[in-house]
């Protein structure tokens, strides 16, 4: 945890109101009235009011928040405000949901150079550094926001912390092959020191234990939830340790990537 206080006053800005919206009095007036699904849906739909323009390339992401972002793109392009759309949507769910709605759809195969992506994100440390993944898509979400010249954040105050770990352990895309192997190998890592890596079971959009068989991504592999009790000390070079682990497919901490406004 954390809330805001641990940010500078422009971060909060930045993070908590889509780079829009003033997180002071106004904000917090506001999250004491309303439900936290109504904030989500307002951030998400400001950010698609704020940065989505007719003509653009954008990545949809996936999770609950960045589902009433999708469902804007949606209601706008039905209205005639928007027009000429493409997405990329960041989640098989993501992809269905956009599909009914009729948003227009490609890949990274066709279409790489993306105006915007728009996600939500589980914590947010001062320096605007994220974990995501808590949904399962975190590959998939990385590969698409890298190649957005601006990825918005769309978060509640909840979401942030003075440092990221305890609050939310760190999910890690694995391959099936030799997984316990793997997990053992990420344990072992200095700038992960401490941490509990824990294979993730059931629902892979939940990382709550709610069965007994391995969670599986949307790319065939299983999930890792590393726990931590301390916050971790430098998020990039976990992120550049975790990446060169073989084994791991990529990881949840997404390091210098959320536009600043």
């Amino acid at each position: 945890g954390g809330g805001t206080e641990c940010f500078p006053p422009g971060v909060r800005c930045s993070i908590l109101g889509v780079a829009a919206v003033t997180v002071a009095a106004g904000a917090r007036r506001v999250a004491r009235r309303a439900t936290q699904d109504e904030l989500k849906k307002q951030v998400g739909y400001k950010a698609v009011d704020d940065y989505v323009k007719s003509g653009t390339v954008i990545g949809l992401g996936t999770g609950s928040t960045a589902a009433f972002a999708v469902e804007r793109v949606g209601q706008l392009l039905k209205s005639g405000e928007l027009k000429d759309i493409i997405a990329i949507p960041t989640s098989i769910r993501t992809k269905e949901q956009a599909e009914s709605l009729g948003i227009p759809l490609a890949t990274l195969d066709t279409h790489s150079d993306l105006d915007v992506a728009i996600d939500g994100a589980d914590e947010v440390d001062p320096n605007l550094n994220l974990v995501k993944g808590g949904g399962g898509a975190l590959f998939r979400e990385k590969i698409v926001e890298m190649c957005a010249k601006k990825f918005i954040v769309i978060v509640d105050e909840s979401k942030m912390c003075g440092g990221l770990g305890p609050g939310f352990p760190i999910p890690v895309e694995i391959v099936p092959f030799c997984h316990e192997h793997t997990m053992r190998e990420i344990a072992k890592l200095p700038a992960l020191a401490g941490c509990k890596p824990v294979l993730r079971l059931g629902d892979v959009a939940n990382n709550k234990p709610d069965g007994d068989k391995p969670a599986v991504t949307d790319n065939g592999n299983y999930i890792v939830d590393l726990v931590f009790e301390t916050p971790i000390k430098d998020a990039v070079a976990a992120g550049e340790q975790l990446k060169n682990t073989v084994g791991v497919v990529d990881h949840g901490l997404f390091t210098g990537m959320t536009t600043a406004c």
